[in-house]
């Protein structure tokens, strides 16, 4: 029997939060006596950032639906507005990123498989309602972070605006959802979607922390 729109939401929303969870505990798990700064933390941010206008700018052209068209472009312009702040904070704690490339390392596996992503509410699901829940999750461990490392005004940054944006990018994908995912196929598109973007979050995040111990980079 086919889940109506809601129905699949609310277990959408059970099957992330099981994967968050672990995400969670993995993002408070390294670095014990904080010899990360935050400086560096946020270096690691502005690729995240990046990889977040591309994708969504990327979907724009090739969405039909005009409100789903609009939801990307303001999510873009939300993303490129974070890495300028995130750019501003970075030259006040000594870092000047005018020759920086964060993508000198090349793209995330994460961006690339979003990147090949088709179907509205595949995309959706992924990035919006996901990809951006998990920023939230992981902003929060680096909010904290910040605190503990005495870095107020980068807390604040994160706490007054980023967040607020990614919220909303969140709750602007349930919508979306809410309203487009009324298929058997949209449903398993959507639900398949998410897990990957999950799975190859926690497959990055455990290979920073056993690489160099990094586990507190915020999101997107």
């Amino acid at each position: 029997m086919s889940l109506s729109s809601r129905e699949f939401v609310h277990e959408l929303e059970e099957a992330n939060a099981r994967a968050l969870a672990r995400i969670a505990d993995l993002s408070a798990s390294g670095d014990e006596k904080g010899e990360i700064s935050v400086r560096s933390l946020l270096i690691l941010a502005l690729k995240s950032e990046l990889e977040a206008v591309e994708c969504a700018a990327g979907w724009i052209s090739t969405t039909p639906e005009i409100k789903v068209k609009v939801a990307f472009a303001r999510q873009a312009g939300d993303e490129a507005k974070h890495y300028r702040l995130i750019e501003k904070r970075l030259l006040e704690l000594g870092f000047d990123t005018a020759d920086h490339d964060p993508y000198a390392h090349g793209r995330s596996p994460l961006l690339e498989y979003l990147s090949g992503l088709q179907g509205t509410v595949a995309r959706v699901a992924a990035a919006q309602f996901t990809r951006e829940e998990l920023a939230l999750v992981r902003n929060a461990e680096f909010i904290r972070y910040c605190r503990a490392r005495k870095d107020e005004d980068t807390a604040r940054l994160y706490e007054d605006v980023i967040q607020p944006d990614e919220q909303h990018h969140h709750e602007l994908g349930r919508a979306l959802l809410l309203e487009l995912a009324t298929t058997d196929a949209a449903q398993a598109a959507g639900r398949h979607a998410a897990a990957r973007t999950l799975e190859l979050a926690e497959e990055l995040l455990e290979a920073a922390r056993l690489r160099s111990g990094v586990t507190r980079a915020p999101g997107c």
